[in-house]
This record gives structure tokens, C-alpha cells and sequence, in this order.
């Protein structure tokens, strides 16, 4: 037996690839890059495999790559595995065919995801894996994180005997990264059934391996003669392979005493309605069978392990002989099928096997939308029906085609006596990994059983995730979120009046609030119907300033220790002292890394906290409280208030389907965010205006775009509000001047007040958000915020005149002190009314385009910029085709106006404003001038009964077309340097008319902080724990190869004037154009609010370059490379240990660490000489 271990489904699956792996071939991809992740550490470690190796596992530039180097690994003959999940698999597949036509054995190890149809959705469903059901893999399903380590062995294991290569899937997030107490499966107990029953299979499969010494062919072509009788030469195969994988799961139940099925029953054995489902699912139907069966009901449910190859008889065999009706289960939809594929593999195993029974199909699940008790009853329900309802889904409300079924009755089938614990917290706060902990805490060192399961948005850092944590004596089956909670923590005051956190919370249930509040403050803070509820369920209500004890000693507002403390106190699901105990153990784990003052901080942390707790003694009066806070409301409009809203309020899952029809395709309106107010900022930036130089940097780096300069005439201000103080403007004579700040958009990242230069002191201080609001901020900045566009007489493309044109990049999801999101925000501010963005997959996806909001806004024209995400791999691709197709329609209409040119050449006027527009149809401003003129000319003609007016009209109904676009191709350096580089490369050598910034990093951000080909040397990430060996590739060297590119790097912190020279040299030049931006990340290890110094500091030491490369100073005669970088003046080695991704590794090994920054160092001098020579 072994022991008992926490650990979450991809940690499962990940022990036990390793045991059975030579190689490892993997790309990061969400949710299953953790698997590759383990064991990346545990090689790093040491740690040895059955065999005693360590596992050798390349990282490659992208899952069809990956796919690559495991088909050619396996034919070398090394026992190989890869982790994937949803596009990754599905660009997996051409070599899973030529894998599984061969006859090879391996596993791939699947966390299934959804796909991107309408929109990308990175939770799980069964759309990847059902796109490889015909590939000739087998496929294993596991239910649970138990599973995903019992069923991992078995892919393993059968594979070898089989030569049928396995995909062994679990539910994305649901089971790949839930935690739960698991019993672990140790190597030393699998070795033995290995040697003794599959080191003949081993032999055979390394003996069968390409090898010159017993030379093979493999890979020819075949004619129509023979290629139909080699496929069906498989046969015996797969037909073997059922009975095979039983076998192995024998071989299972003999190490670990669970017993499996290829298709599992779990019900009444003389049940007569019963549902088939995969994954996780099936938890939430069994535990639902135990609450139906237990009132007398005879339900049950049948599990398929084995999904391919499928066994008819052992599925007949499996249901009971009683049963009558039979619903099943798909969590995926195929549109214009029959019925999806584990409804049609049923209907035909029942024909086949001569079983009769009704059988009806759904679906449910699709995205990881809840899953409950209530639904399966309802389904069971649909079966007593006369006529039940097919086809159906359930979980939503489809209004629309009516597939959906009710859900009217609420059931609680969770077993007696467990404990359910709900958190709700704000991204990068700590929530979620304190969680982690404390469900580690308790299911490692106590008896009892637990699970945790964590709920994001989309947003970066800086969303609300709410962790669901339970705890029993029993094993816990409950595969879908909390919905009546013993405890309720609250980590951000905001909340309060935008989330119902106490409608889950039973009777005489314990809240907890960090606030800064007193119980008077709580009557005026809380809203009537949250104050209604704490009083009518009893709840017991505790608070804590949680900011306060944690920014006392030293930890900003890092709180999340603090509430572990109070939750371990109040929740007393073990004793206190055991607790603090294991807490502090977890905090030299977690922090260790980050320095001993780290460690001690929150040492302080947990002994501080409990000692501020205060119980509020709400009055009974609550009870019927009618007032109380409540929610501005910020407009009118209607998709807003319709749609955006509910989603916000966490309320999206009860919107029906005819919400969606308008935008079935996925298009949404732009410029929402603005309506989110999230007000998530501890501390904001308030404006010193007699310190204030006025030179706009402050705006020119904010991520989010919250705060901005007014530059009005005093009669614009005549209707200001009273604290909308204004100061004579430096650099417009007779204007007034002002720094405005929007409170309940900014993040409080401070990166505005460290950058500020002014000598006299800091223009901008942080205060406390409460302070800023009550003084009137947020009031203010309304009133700015309407105000007409500057007319002020200030040359716009300079960092301060810039900084007067709109942002049409606002309020994004990106993290606090983000380094990507500023570049955007003033690509747009030169541009962005007449932009088309292709955005790669990735972080500025993500905060770029999530549901519900926005980021990307429009000016009183309507104009602004047009925005879409195709795949990650494909982003270049899929901007080359705007670019070439607004070429095209472009090209269209010249045709139209130079005819139209000749029909009036007559006319001087006419004639001279369509040659002006054909003469600059490719000069972004001058086309804004010249299509202005055009369209008026038209709109004057086009009935004028003349022979021009039919002209006039195709013309004027392509006149969207008129001003020239500027094509943008957004992406960070996965994208960029790896999985797109051969279709950027391929792009940027068509020489064509467009732009690519290139959000550098160096690393995977989105996926948590993976390893690139941008990653410099010494750098530690995921898939480089011990440090990365190799050194950063340069991209602009190789696209500068061509000598028709435009090229730059720039980094906007160590010189804005640079920055915005290049971003403006690039839109200008007819043709292709590269910005490299360097992009502090989260990632590295260090404090966000200095971002914008920390490029800076990477300049100065050298670790980062300045220049540009402009082809059009060649065809002048000049040298087109400028080097704007200075001589290193800062240390280098300095600059690294102030990076966590560095200094980790000179901690934990010096002396590689030495020599991999000495190489580090070395490789950025020889490239700064190499700039320097190109310059010279």
C-alpha cells in the first residue's frame, strides 16, 4: 500500500509517465503543462525512473514538434510519453496516426480541454479528445485524481502488450487540477508485475527500433495494389486490446487493492433507468445514485473506462439485466451530427449485443460549466417522462432551439459530516496558493480526507478566483463547485457589493471580511440584502484589516498568510496549534526561495493575525435592513446591463441561450471595460500638481491606461467640479493643465509614481483608495473623461503630445504593473482608429479579448480598433491574409476612383481630390485627409443625375476601405521565437505592408512561466529548472538578414523617446516591420511597481539593447542600423540577482550559477559588440 499523498490529477498522471519514460517530448499548453512541468523538477532532482534513469524531456517549439520527436524517439526505441490538451492535440494528430499505424506503444497523457469554435475557452470538455477517436489510438478515461494515477499505470502497462499506443484522459481543471487525498502508487510496488510480466514487451519494442546494426524500413509509400489489406492487417491487434487492458487492471488490483472495470457499474443492481458517462461526471452521478438510491429509488450509472477501442460485450455485460432506459452523457457537441460519439458508440453496441432498451442522449458540461446533483436528478426525471426529451443539454437555458431540460429541484447530495469552506480572492494575492497549503495541511497530516478545486476568470492577476475547499472522513466524490458552504472568507472589501458570497452560506455558517470597517462602518459598507442575510441565517461574522497587519510588517499587501491564520483559527477544523505548526513549515517551502526576510514576514503574519480578529456584533435590526451600500450604476447601456453584467456579478451561468444568438459568431461590441469600475486598488496615485513638470511619463507607462493628462481651455473647465484643481499648462499658452486618475480602474501598481522624474519631489503619491474616493476622484474623473479632445497646440508625436491622443487600450485584465500592456496602449494612441490587430494566443489574448469586457475601445466617430485572436501557432499567417485582403478590397476601390478621376478630369476640383487620395491611399495620416475629402465629394455627387452617380455609390459603399489600416500583429515571444517563428519568418519575408511587436518576456507567460527560445542563459523557468543552458536567440539579427525589414528593440522605461520613434519609424515604412519590446513579467520574480525602472536597470547593465534598423536609410545611401543603446554603465550580476528567475539559481546552485551568468553576461556583450560594429 502506498501512502497518502495531496496532490492534484496532473501530478498523478505525471508520476506516473515518469516511472514508465526514457524521453519526454512536450510544448506547454493550458491545463496539462504542469505534467511536464513535475517531471521537468524531478529530473532536475535526480529522481530515477523504473529503469533507473532520469528522464531525459526536451521542451519543443510546438506540439506538432513535440508529436514529432515522440514518433521518432519511439522508433529509436526509447519508452516516450507527452502532456497535451486541446489545440496542442489536435496539431498532435497527423503523427498519431503514422504512431498508432506502426503499431507503437506510448501514452499521451491528455487533460481534455475545450477547443476554440466561437471563442477559446481553456476548461474542460471532451472536443480535443473526440477529435482523435479515429486516429487509432486507444483511449482511457479516469474520473478522479484516485483514477488518474490507478488508470495512468494501466495506459502504461497496456500499451506495452497491446502495441496500441494510448491516449489517457481526464477532465481539464476538474480532475487535472483539483487536489485531492489520494493514495500513491510507489515505483518499488510496480517493478516487480513489470519484470515479470512486460520486460518481454520492452525487449521487443527496443529490439523492433531503427538501428543499423538490424537495419528496417518504415514509412514507405504504398500503391492501391496493397495499402487497403496492410490497414485491415491491424485488426488482431485491437481486437486484443480489451482484454488486454482488463488484464492489466488486474495487475493494478494486485499493488493497490481497486478494482476496475473496462466499464464500471455503480448503482442498484436491479435498476431500471441508468446514465453512461466519462470523466468526472461520473463522481457527480454516483454520489447522486447513493442520494436517489438511499430514498428507494433503483438508478444507476455505468462508466466508461475503455472509450476506443470499445467492447461491445463487456459495455452489454455491464448493464444490468433490469434496466429499460438509459441516458447518455457527452461533454462535447458535434454540430450536424446524428447525436454526439458516446451516444452513437452505445446505440450501436446495444444493436450489436441485442440489448433493448430506450435510450436518449445529452449534453453537458461543454467549458467546464457546472455539473450537479440537481442536473443528474433532472435527468433521471427526463427518463420517467411519457416522452423524454433527446438531444437535450443541460446546465443552461436554451430558449432558443429548447434543447435544454429544467433543473427545478435543488438537491444536497454531498455525504453527512464534511466541512465546505468557499475563499474568495483577488489573482496574485496569495488565495489560491495559501489554499493549497492548508488542503496539504490537512490531508497530509491528519486522517481526514480533502479536496480543493480553484475558480478563475480570465483576467491576469487581478481577477476574483474563489477556491472551494472540503474536508471529510470519507472519500470525496464531489466533482462540481461548493453551493452550501460552512465557511465563507472574503479576502477584498470590493466585493462585498458586487458578488452574493452569503446566499451559499448555511445556517449559523462562519463569514469572514478583511476590511478596514468597524461594525458602524459595516452598516454603511455592506449592502441591505447581504445584511438581511447575515442576520436571518445567524451567521457568525468576523473581520480583520488584514492590509493593515501585513503592511506593518513588510509585506505590501500581500495578505494571504494572514488569512490562512484566520481561517485554521475560526474554521477549527484542526487545532490551532497544529496548524501554525504546518503553516510556517509550508512557509520556508513556499518562500524559501525569496529570502529569509520573506520567510520571517510572514512568520510575523500568522502570529499577528489571529490576534486581530474582531467578531461583529451586527445588530438585530439587519434583519429588515433596506439601506446599505450598493452597486453605482455606470450606464445605460444595454448589452452592458444585459449581458456584461451578469457575467461580472459571477451570475453569467443563468443567462439563457437567446442572449447569444445576436453574436452567435462570437463578435462582441468593443469598449466595455470602461463600465467595470473594479476598484481593486489598495492604494491609487493621487496628483502633487506643484511638483509636476509635466512631461506626461506618468500616462505614457501606466499599464491600464488610468490615469491621463487634461489639457482644456479655462472655458471648456467652466463647469468643473470644485476639486478639479488645474494649473496653467507648461507648454500651451492659455490652456490649463491637469493629471486626472481614474480610482476605480487603476490597479495600484505604482508604476506612474516610481517613474515619475520630477526634481522638486514625486507629482504623484499612493493613498489609500478609500481616501482618493471620498476626496472625490472618482466624480472627477467622469467629468474628465467627457470632456472633447484637446485642441491644444502640441505636436502629437512626441512622449508628452502623445500623450493627449485617446488610448484606445483601456482598463485590460493584464496584472498590476504589467510590462506588455503600456507598448499596446501607445501603439494605439498613435494609430488606433484606424487599427486591425491579429492577436497570437497567449497573455495579450487574454487580457485583450476575455469575455465579458472589452479592453479595446472606439471615439465619438465610432472608429477604433478592430480586434481578433486566431490560434497561437498561426497569428502571422492570419494577419498576412487582413493585410492581403484589405490590399485587395483597397485596390478595388482605387480602380472605382480612377475611373471616376477620368469621368471628371473636366473639373479641377474633383479631379485633384481623387488624385490626392490615389496619390497617398498608403500614407496612414494623409489617407484620414484625403478620404475625408473623397466621401464628401461623393456624398455631394452621388445623385446628382449625372453619369458619375453609379460610380459615386460603389465608391461610397466601400468607403470603410478608403483610409489606409495599419496591420498589427500582437504576440509575446512563445509566439514569436517558437511555435509561430517559421510563419513569421515566412510573413516577414513577403515583404509586405505590415507590423509585428513582439511582447518579449523570455518566457511563456500565459501558461505560467515556461522556458522559450528568448530565455537567456542562466535564466530558471518551467522546463529550466536548473537554469537554461543555451543562450537567448536573437530575432531581430535574423529578420534584419533580409535587408528589407524594418527592425527594432526598444524598452520603453529606459528611453520613452526611442520607444516611440521606432513604434512610429515602423507604421510608416512600406513593408514589414519588427518591434522587439522588452516586457518585465510577474514571472521574473520582482516587484511589478518597479516594471518600468527594471527595463531601465536592463539597459544600463547591458543585458538588454537599443537600436533600429530602417531599410529605407539604406536606399538614401545611409547606414540603416542605429545603435541607441550607450555603453553598459550599471553591473550586470547585479541586475540578474535582482531577478528572482536568477537569483533562485545562484541560491540553490552557486556554482552553476557562476558560470551560466558569467556566459550570460558574456553572450550580451558579444551581441552589444556585434550591434556595434553594424553601426559603425
Amino acid at each position: 500500500m502506498g501512502k497518502k499523498m495531496t496532490i492534484d490529477g496532473n501530478t498523478a498522471a505525471a508520476h506516473i509517465a515518469y516511472a514508465f519514460s526514457e524521453v519526454a517530448a512536450i510544448y506547454p499548453i493550458t491545463p496539462s503543462s504542469p505534467m511536464a512541468e513535475n517531471c521537468d523538477e524531478w529530473a532536475t532532482q535526480g529522481r530515477k525512473n523504473l529503469f533507473g534513469q532520469v528522464l531525459r524531456l526536451a521542451e519543443m517549439e510546438s506540439e506538432a514538434g513535440a508529436a514529432g520527436a515522440v514518433h521518432g524517439s519511439l522508433m529509436a526505441g526509447a519508452l516516450t510519453t507527452t502532456f497535451t490538451a486541446s489545440q496542442g492535440l489536435l496539431l498532435m494528430i497527423p503523427n498519431m496516426y503514422k504512431i498508432a499505424g506502426e503499431l507503437t506503444p506510448c501514452v499521451f497523457h491528455v487533460s481534455a480541454r475545450a477547443l476554440a469554435y466561437h471563442a477559446l475557452n481553456i476548461f474542460g470538455d471532451h472536443s480535443d479528445v473526440m477529435a482523435c477517436r479515429q486516429t487509432g489510438f486507444a483511449m482511457l478515461c479516469s474520473c478522479s485524481v484516485q483514477e488518474v494515477m490507478d488508470l495512468a499505470l494501466v495506459s502504461h502497462l497496456a500499451t506495452l502488450k497491446s502495441r496500441v499506443p494510448f491516449v489517457h484522459f481526464f477532465d481539464g481543471f476538474r480532475t487535472s487540477h483539483e487536489v485531492s487525498k489520494i493514495e500513491m502508487i510507489d515505483y518499488e510496488d510496480i517493478l516487480p508485475i513489470v519484470r515479470e510480466k512486460y520486460q518481454a514487451d520492452i525487449d521487443a519494442f527496443k529490439a523492433r527500433a531503427l538501428n543499423p546494426e538490424h537495419p528496417i524500413q518504415k514509412g514507405t509509400a504504398q500503391n492501391p495494389d496493397i495499402y487497403f489489406q496492410n490497414r485491415e492487417a491491424c485488426n488482431g491487434y485491437y481486437q486484443a486490446t480489451p482484454a488486454i487492458v482488463a488484464d492489466a487492471k488486474k495487475d493494478v488490483e494486485k499493488i493497490t487493492g481497486r478494482k476496475y472495470n473496462l466499464y464500471d457499474y455503480y448503482g442498484a443492481p436491479d435498476a431500471e433507468k441508468i446514465i453512461v458517462i466519462m470523466g468526472s461526471g461520473a463522481e457527480t452521478v454516483s454520489e447522486t445514485v447513493d442520494y436517489l438510491n438511499a430514498k428507494g429509488e433503483k438508478v444507476g450509472v455505468l462508466k466508461v473506462r475503455l472509450f476506443r477501442p470499445f467492447a461491445v460485450d463487456a459495455f452489454a455485460k455491464a448493464i444490468p439485466a433490469s434496466v429499460r432506459k438509459i441516458t447518455v452523457l457527452d461533454r462535447v457537441k458535434e454540430c450536424g451530427s446524428a447525436g454526439e460519439p458516446l451516444y452513437l458508440d452505445v446505440v450501436a453496441a446495444l444493436s450489436e449485443a441485442g440489448r433493448s432498451a430506450k435510450v436518449v442522449c445529452g449534453r453537458y458540461g461543454l467549458g467546464s460549466k457546472e455539473f450537479t446533483p440537481s442536473m443528474v436528478y433532472a435527468i433521471y426525471r427526463n427518463m420517467d417522462a411519457k416522452a423524454p426529451k433527446n438531444h437535450f443539454t443541460i446546465g443552461i437555458v436554451d430558449d432558443v432551439t429548447n434543447t435544454s431540460l429544467d433543473v427545478n429541484e435543488k438537491i444536497d447530495a454531498a455525504p453527512a459530516g464534511a466541512i465546505s469552506c468557499k475563499f474568495y480572492g483577488l489573482g496574485s494575492d496569495g488565495t489560491v496558493g495559501s489554499n493549497k497549503n492548508s488542503i496539504k495541511i490537512i490531508g497530509n497530516y491528519t486522517e481526514k480526507y480533502a479536496q480543493a478545486y480553484f475558480a478563475y476568470d480570465s483576467k491576469k492577476s487581478g481577477g476574483i478566483t474563489v477556491s472551494h475547499l472540503r474536508f471529510g472522513d470519507t472519500p470525496i466524490h464531489s466533482a462540481y463547485l461548493i453551493d452550501q458552504a460552512d465557511f465563507v472568507a472574503c479576502h477584498n472589501p470590493s466585493y462585498v457589493v458586487k458578488y452574493d458570497m452569503i446566499s451559499s452560506l448555511k445556517d449559523g455558517g462562519t463569514f469572514l471580511l478583511n476590511s478596514p470597517w468597524s461594525v458602524e462602518d459595516m452598516d454603511k459598507h455592506l449592502p441591505a440584502s447581504m445584511k438581511r442575510l447575515i442576520a436571518k441565517k445567524r451567521i457568525k461574522f468576523y473581520n480583520i484589516d488584514a492590509i493593515k497587519v501585513v503592511s506593518e510588517i513588510g509585506l505590501g499587501n500581500r495578505i494571504s498568510t494572514a488569512m490562512q491564520a484566520c481561517f485554521f483559527k475560526l474554521a477549527n477544523v484542526i487545532p490551532y496549534a497544529d496548524a501554525e505548526k504546518h503553516m510556517k513549515e509550508f512557509v520556508v517551502k513556499s518562500f524559501s526561495k525569496k529570502g529569509e526576510k520573506v520567510v520571517n514576514a510572514n512568520f510575523a503574519a500568522i502570529d499577528n493575525a489571529v490576534d486581530n480578529i474582531v467578531e461583529i456584533q451586527y445588530p438585530a435590526s439587519w434583519a429588515d435592513a433596506t439601506t446599505g451600500a450598493v452597486a453605482d450604476k455606470v450606464t445605460d447601456d444595454a448589452y452592458f446591463n444585459q449581458i456584461i453584467a451578469p457575467i461580472l456579478a459571477q451570475e453569467g451561468d443563468n443567462l439563457p441561450v437567446s442572449a447569444f444568438t445576436a453574436n452567435a459568431d462570437g463578435a462582441v461590441p468593443t469598449a466595455t471595460t470602461r463600465f467595470e469600475k473594479r476598484g481593486i486598488a489598495v492604494t491609487v496615485p493621487v496628483w502633487v500638481s506643484e511638483n509636476c513638470i509635466q512631461c506626461n511619463q506618468c500616462a505614457f507607462v501606466c499599464p491600464h491606461a488610468t490615469i491621463r493628462p487634461v489639457v482644456q481651455k479655462p472655458e471648456t473647465l467652466a463647469d468643473a467640479p470644485a476639486s478639479f484643481a488645474t494649473v496653467d499648462s507648461k507648454t500651451a499658452k492659455g490652456y490649463k493643465y491637469r493629471m486626472q486618475v481614474s480610482p476605480l480602474d487603476c490597479t495600484g501598481c505604482g508604476s506612474c509614481a516610481n517613474i515619475c522624474p520630477a526634481p522638486k519631489g514625486k507629482a504623484l503619491v499612493m493613498q489609500p483608495i478609500d481616501q482618493v474616493l471620498a476626496n472625490g476622484e472618482a466624480a472627477n474623473w467622469t467629468y474628465a473623461d467627457q470632456l472633447p479632445a484637446s485642441d491644444a497646440p502640441i505636436k502629437r508625436d512626441t512622449v508628452p503630445g502623445s500623450q493627449l491622443n485617446r488610448p484606445y487600450f483601456e482598463f485590460s485584465g493584464a496584472c498590476a504593473g504589467c510590462g506588455e500592456t503600456p507598448y499596446l496602449k501607445v501603439i494605439t494612441q498613435m494609430f488606433g482608429d484606424r487599427m486591425v490587430v491579429a492577436n497570437a494566443t497567449g497573455c495579450s489574448s487574454i487580457y485583450g479579448g476575455s469575455a465579458p469586457t472589452c479592453p479595446y475601445c472606439k471615439d465619438e466617430k465610432g472608429h477604433g480598433p478592430a480586434w481578433a485572436n486566431s490560434l497561437f501557432e498561426d497569428n502571422a499567417e492570419f494577419g498576412y491574409g487582413i493585410n492581403v485582403a484589405y490590399t485587395a478590397r483597397r485596390n478595388a476601390v482605387k480602380s472605382l476612383v480612377e475611373q471616376f478621376a477620368e469621368k471628371v478630369k473636366d473639373s479641377e476640383q474633383a479631379f485633384a481630390i481623387c488624385k490626392n487620395w490615389i496619390d497617398t491611399m498608403n500614407d496612414g495620416d494623409a489617407s484620414k485627409a484625403a478620404s475625408a475629402a473623397l466621401v464628401e465629394m461623393l456624398e455631394g455627387c452621388k445623385n446628382c443625375g449625372c453619369e458619375c452617380d453609379a460610380l459615386a455609390q460603389q465608391i461610397l459603399a466601400s468607403k470603410d476601405c478608403l483610409v489606409k489600416k495599419s496591420i498589427w500583429m500582437f504576440g509575446g515571444d512563445g509566439w514569436a521565437y517558437d511555435i509561430g517563428y517559421g510563419g513569421l519568418d515566412h510573413v516577414l519575408a513577403m515583404g509586405e505592408d505590415v507590423n509585428v511587436i513582439v511582447l518579449d518576456t523570455e518566457v511563456y507567460s500565459n501558461t505560467g512561466g515556461q522556458a522559450s527560445k528568448s530565455s537567456p542563459t542562466g535564466a530558471v523557468a518551467k522546463f529550466a529548472a536548473g537554469g537554461k543552458i543555451t543562450k537567448k536567440k536573437d530575432l531581430g539579427k535574423m529578420a534584419m538578414s533580409y535587408g528589407y525589414v524594418y527592425v527594432a528593440q526598444i524598452s520603453m522605461g529606459a528611453n520613452m523617446n526611442q520607444c516611440l520613434k521606432a513604434i512610429k519609424e515602423a507604421e510608416a515604412y512600406h513593408g514589414p516591420s519588427l518591434i522587439i519590446a522588452y516586457a518585465p513579467c510577474i514571472n521574473h520574480g520582482i516587484n511589478m511597481s518597479g516594471s518600468q525602472l527594471e527595463m531601465k536597470k536592463a539597459v544600463e547593465s547591458g543585458y538588454w539593447q537599443l537600436y533600429r534598423f530602417n531599410p529605407e536609410l539604406a536606399e538614401q545611401g545611409k547606414n540603416p542600423f542605429t545603435l541607441d543603446s550607450k555603453e553598459p554603465t550599471g553591473n550586470y550580476k547585479e541586475f540578474l540577482l535582482g531577478e528572482n528567475r536568477y537569483a533562485q539559481l545562484a541560491k540553490a546552485k552557486p556554482e552553476v550559477a557562476e558560470k551560466l551568468f558569467d556566459l550570460n553576461e558574456k553572450q550580451a556583450k558579444e551581441r552589444y559588440e556585434g550591434y556595434k560594429k553594424l553601426s559603425e
